[in-house]
């Protein structure tokens, strides 16, 4: 819904059934306007406007409908909400749930959101980098106004830190320096093909067990935080980074498999196509 098809009046009166019928007694509405937020101070009401079919500039309403009022409505500030993004009005309506959301938003421009129901989006990604870059990623796509579905991304984080604590040799090796990762043992990285002078797990994906095999002629204690293999069970849709993707993306049942250096471009397709029907 369109901020410009959404009118704003401020009033006096308790905003009732009873008080909103005789306002709308002889009321005039613009052409382009659908609906109407009446406010009074911090009540508000929505109304979905019914107007005569003429081609005026504005025009009688004959009937309405009332959305919400002010028991189930609720209005926010939110100046980064872009009031036009299916899934920015998504994301504020899974925070007030069967509530009417006014947002005011970029620009002050003003919509409302009620009724929507998000779908959801597991976003599985490992860190560090941290935040996750699929995550960061992901919601640029959903800002761009390419996708008009209205999802609500969950991000689903494999924490190489956090796994050096199921470490059972005295060092542990991360696949990459730059990732700046540390613990309180003696500490690898695998990019550097270093001399190993201790028992050490590595804490990779599978890419990362096949070179070290290749370095050094051996197995090794692995702990795998590969987000592909983590992705949660069920039936919800996901986007995972994958290595064995060159470009663009591939759909693989409810899961989006995209670069592991994707760009936003490729977010996007991928996210349009899992959700396609």
């Amino acid at each position: 819904m369109h901020c410009k098809d959404v009118s704003v009046r401020d009033v006096s009166i308790e905003l009732n059934r009873q008080n909103i019928a005789s306002l709308m007694s002889g009321w005039t509405a613009y052409t382009r306007a659908e609906h109407l937020i009446l406010r009074n101070g911090n009540d508000h009401a929505v109304i979905k406007l019914i107007k005569e079919n003429k081609l005026e500039l504005f025009k009688k309403v004959i009937d309405f409908k009332i959305v919400s009022l002010p028991a189930d409505t609720v209005f926010i500030d939110a100046p980064d909400a872009d009031v036009v993004n299916i899934p920015a009005l998504a994301s504020v309506q899974d925070k007030f749930p069967n509530k009417t959301v006014i947002v005011r938003g970029m620009f002050s421009h003003i919509s409302f959101v009620s009724g929507m129901e998000s779908m959801r989006l597991n976003v599985v990604d490992s860190i560090p980098p941290s935040p996750s870059k699929l995550g960061v990623l992901v919601r640029a796509a959903l800002s761009t106004g390419f996708i008009e579905h209205p999802i609500v991304a969950d991000d689903v984080i494999i924490d190489m830190a956090e796994r050096v604590k199921e470490v059972r040799t005295e060092a542990v090796m991360f696949p990459c320096r730059v990732s700046g990762l540390t613990a309180d043992i003696p500490v690898y990285f695998l990019d550097e093909a270093p001399r190993i002078d201790h028992n050490v797990t590595l804490i990779g994906c599978d890419l990362s067990e096949r070179i070290f095999r290749s370095l050094y002629k051996r197995d090794v204690p692995f702990i795998n935080v590969c987000p592909m293999d983590h992705i949660p069970g069920g039936n919800v849709k996901t986007i995972v980074k994958c290595c064995r993707i060159k470009e663009g993306h591939r759909i693989d049942g409810n899961t989006a498999k995209v670069p592991w250096g994707a760009t936003v471009p490729e977010v996007v397709n991928a996210i349009n196509d899992l959700f396609s029907e």
